[in-house]
């Protein structure tokens, strides 16, 4: 059975783009009469049907003890009810709830830990067919999670994973206290499969800003097999929740996660909603990301984060970028090629980069005047990694016509590739 890694927008929706252009889950009472035989003794049933509950208790005892244990010792409830009485006397009973104060090291860093992981919600378009086989555009909304990581003069800096927000159209983003705000993405990796997105501080109230707070950031590096684990995030869409484990394995690679790192894997259950959220330590510092999650029907308790160490540098580089916000389709830039994906698969069969490898130049748009070739495969785009047409697509919604930016780009060179930024004006959308 083939084990399938599944990345969660918490509906595991998609969100793809149809055009192929970048430029453009019984026995009689017992006798009194005396006799020499031997008796057999018999349990009496009242007597076997406590013993039997004594003996399920052992394995049950939430059952038979629930009443006892949950409600006299954990609620700290009590109950005192009166005795019958043959004048019929009104009886009373009185449930009486006294406070009950529980403390313990994960309460503690979950309380700590909430006010900085949010929940985040996107909006996005994708191509659908009907039972006729006919396609068309339908908005489809998903959530994921966050975690506050900066803040500069006018905007809070949110990191997710980039399948959480790829494809968006809108982007929500909503604090412990409920309120929620639009976000606007500030840059992207989708080779490691994290984004950051910015809040503007003008949108979030005084209160709001008093109720969260910034992660405190760990170090994944120095993680050790065993050492507890705690997941923060969005499971299901139904708002914070926290989930409990250990740190299981280091440095794993999953060779079909389409991601360029290694994941720490833990046994806190990761679900639909938690991509984004936060995986703490016992100091309550973030160690990871929640990315993934290994489904199949004989596997239980592998969830998998990106190690927050790996991506530091890559992390910074983000929450320094252009704020980035949508144009309008008659606006938009196009490079001005048509493409073809260079998968992982692919990249390790012909010794080639991910990206996207240009198959031909569309006449007279901006990659042939700025000099790209056919053979190019285009890597990055003013400093975000593309690694597939979606991705370079979705980068492209930002720019207008008439833009001029800097595409990377991996050039074969005998038998090596050699990497070139190139300044590319974008265009309009070719009807070839």
């Amino acid at each position: 059975m083939d084990n399938q890694y599944n990345y969660y927008n918490p509906d595991e929706t998609q969100n793809t783009y149809s055009s192929n252009n970048a430029g453009f889950s019984n026995q009689a009472p017992p006798n009194n009469t005396k006799s020499k035989q031997k008796k057999k003794w018999k349990m009496p049933k009242t007597l076997a049907v406590v013993c039997l509950a004594l003996v399920f208790g052992v394995v049950s005892s939430v059952t038979f003890l629930g009443f006892s244990f949950v409600g006299n010792k954990v609620l700290g409830l009590t109950g005192n009810f009166s005795s019958g009485s043959s004048s019929k006397a009104s009886q009373t009973a009185t449930l009486q709830q006294t406070k009950s104060s529980v403390s313990s090291d994960i309460a503690d860093i979950a309380a700590n830990a909430m006010p900085s992981v949010v929940s985040i919600t996107n909006m996005s378009v994708q191509q659908v067919q009907n039972f006729f086989g006919q396609s068309g555009e339908q908005e489809v909304e998903s959530t994921g999670s966050g975690i506050i990581i900066g803040q500069n003069d006018s905007e809070l800096l949110v990191v997710t994973n980039n399948h959480v927000v790829e494809g968006s159209e809108t982007i929500t983003v909503s604090f412990v206290d409920e309120s929620s705000v639009e976000a606007n993405i500030k840059g992207t990796d989708a080779s490691l499969d994290v984004a950051v997105v910015a809040v503007p501080l003008k949108s979030i109230s005084a209160d709001t800003m008093d109720a969260i707070s910034v992660a405190t950031l760990g170090d994944s590096t120095a993680l050790k097999v065993g050492e507890p684990a705690i997941a923060i995030g969005n499971a299901l869409g139904y708002g914070q929740s926290v989930t409990t484990g250990i740190i299981s394995a280091t440095d794993r690679v999953l060779t079909d996660s389409g991601s360029d790192t290694a994941f720490i894997q833990t046994d806190a259950a990761i679900n639909p909603g938690n991509s984004g959220g936060a995986l703490l330590n016992a100091n309550g510092e973030v160690i990871g990301i929640n990315s993934a999650k290994l489904s199949d029907t004989t596997v239980e308790g592998m969830g998998y984060a990106i190690p927050i160490s790996d991506v530091s540098d890559v992390l910074t580089n983000l929450m320094n970028q252009e704020t980035k916000t949508k144009v309008s389709d008659a606006e938009k830039g196009y490079i001005g090629i048509q493409g073809v994906d260079v998968t992982s698969d692919s990249a390790e069969r012909y010794n080639m980069p991910e990206g996207v490898y240009v198959s031909s130049l569309i006449k007279g748009g901006g990659a042939e005047s700025a000099g790209l070739q056919e053979g190019d495969i285009i890597t990055g785009l003013n400093g975000t990694t593309i690694d597939n047409m979606t991705t370079l697509q979705n980068e492209l919604s930002y720019y207008t016509q008439g833009t001029t930016v800097t595409v990377t780009i991996q050039r074969q060179n005998g038998n090596a590739y050699e990497a070139q930024d190139i300044q590319v004006k974008l265009g309009a959308q070719s009807n070839n």
